[in-house]
């Protein structure tokens, strides 16, 4: 019998103008540290409790959404970071329950999926 692939949720990417100041902010706000950052606009800030971590991206193009939403301006959005033990076969799972595969990959350990709404998520083999 063919077990199902193994899912595990880690975090929720943040875009936005400055991961540094965001992360300050989020850091603040509940008490976390920030644990890992490349130097390039992205900062990971772990759950101490063992949760759900944020992290953060900074976008050279990023505009923050309006609220409440209006017409033709930027609407809310993030994406989540699903950590998962076999890729390809993630993958298939996520397009057979009505995910696509985002056209553009920009790492080889990780698939840039887009829901059936278009939001974008990220699976990903550490």
């Amino acid at each position: 019998m063919e077990s199902n692939p193994s899912f595990r949720w880690t975090g929720v990417c943040i875009d936005c103008a400055d991961a540094e100041e965001l992360a300050a902010f989020y850091g603040g706000l509940l008490g976390w540290e920030v644990t890992n950052r490349d130097g390039d606009g992205w900062v990971a800030m772990p759950d101490p409790a063992g949760g759900i971590g944020l992290l953060f991206q900074a976008e050279a193009a990023y505009r923050p959404p309006v609220w409440p939403e209006q017409p033709s301006a930027q609407d809310k959005m993030l994406h989540l970071e699903i950590e998962v033990d076999d890729l390809e076969s993630t993958v298939a799972q996520a397009i057979a329950s009505g995910a696509r595969l985002a056209e553009y990959q920009p790492q080889a350990n990780v698939r840039v999926m887009l829901d059936p709404a278009g939001h974008p998520f990220c699976l990903y083999r550490d």
